[in-house]
């Protein structure tokens, strides 16, 4: 009986190495110059037999241009950024699609940027945007104090704004029209019966759209006859004292005998709304109105419904997107304000309250 001898299994084929133009060439038999001409499009200054060579040589070799090297000798990339101030925010991400939607069509590339709403990472945006040979950036602003924009336009980077404007910059800038959301809502509120309403937004300081939206209630508070209300600022961290302040002002409207409604300025704000409304055992449409700016996926689940003023997101993103594109196209024309309205969703959390 005979021992069998075991052999090592031979080793996997090394993967062919990707074509190069000099392989092209090579193979076809003419100058890398000649074949650059072909894949340029400059086959008019080729011989017809030189042409077809060529072409019978990139289709044996399989051969693909890389397309960054051939942005790159055009000084363009085809790629854009958009920096959000936070990805977890429902609108960041509906504002995305948007705005990709806008970037496929016109055979370009998005690259997303999350800054974490620290300023810190939108000065690293800042930098990729000359760094990585980015295209141009569309920006929702964190860092709302300091000229991090300056370099990038001076380098030609054209920089489009969306949601938070920044005084100085002359830059397009699209957003949804501010005073006409919070008009939207208001004229609801009043024509359901309610009288008193407390405005839950996040921080306002710097940020031009809370601003926007706070100037925006406070004018029509202070002409309207029937309406009166006040602001509270919620953050991440105090969800104790937000149903606090809304247990106090809550019984001090039902007191007085009037009919609260809270709104709330953001899709951000009705989240910690509805957790604080839930946490006392409340059930929006009873106890009080809820109204939030910002159609969420979850609006139709609290309660009876949260009645909502949606943003055109996926509009302000392609909106975005096609401003920008334009301007990296060469479009040269003064700095272009775009405001879309709103729309509302009426659902069971603004139902008329019990007289």
């Amino acid at each position: 009986m005979s021992d069998s001898v075991q052999r090592p299994a031979s080793p996997p084929p090394r993967p062919k190495a990707r074509a190069t133009i000099a392989d092209v060439a090579q193979a076809a038999q003419v100058s890398k110059a000649s074949v650059s001409r072909y894949l340029n499009g400059r086959t008019d200054i080729l011989a017809p037999d030189m042409a077809e060579r060529v072409q019978q040589a990139i289709a044996q070799l399989n051969y693909r241009p890389s397309p960054m090297a051939q942005a790159l000798k055009h000084g363009r990339t085809r790629l854009i950024g958009l920096a959000v101030a936070d990805v977890t925010n429902p609108f960041s991400v509906a504002v995305l699609q948007g705005a990709e939607k806008a970037c496929q069509a016109a055979g370009y590339l998005l690259v997303l940027f999350n800054l974490g709403n620290e300023a810190g990472r939108e000065r690293d945006a800042m930098h990729a945007l000359s760094a990585y040979q980015l295209d141009g950036m569309i920006l929702n602003r964190v860092e709302t104090s300091a000229q991090l924009w300056h370099d990038a336009q001076l380098h030609g980077k054209p920089i489009v704004l969306v949601d938070r404007f920044m005084e100085g910059m002359d830059a397009d800038f699209v957003t949804v029209d501010n005073p006409g959301v919070i008009q939207l809502a208001l004229d609801h509120l009043q024509a359901q019966g309610f009288d008193e309403v407390l405005l839950v937004t996040e921080p306002i300081a710097g940020v031009s759209s809370r601003t926007a939206r706070q100037q925006a209630f406070l004018r029509y508070l202070s002409r309207s006859k029937v309406l009166q209300g006040s602001v509270w600022e919620s953050a991440a961290h105090n969800g104790p004292q937000l149903q606090q302040q809304l247990a106090q002002w809550r019984q001090a409207a039902v007191q007085a005998g009037r009919r609260p409604a809270v709104l709330a300025g953001n899709g951000v704000a009705s989240l910690r709304a509805a957790s604080a409304i839930h946490a006392l055992g409340w059930v929006p449409g009873q106890e009080l109105g809820v109204i939030g700016i910002d159609e969420t996926d979850w609006a139709p689940l609290v309660g009876p419904g949260l009645t909502t003023v949606a943003q055109p997101t996926d509009a302000l993103g392609q909106a975005a997107a096609q401003c920008l594109i334009e301007r990296i196209q060469g479009k040269h024309s003064p700095a272009r304000k775009i405001e879309l309205p709103g729309t509302i969703i009426v659902r069971g959390s603004t139902a008329s309250p019990k007289r």
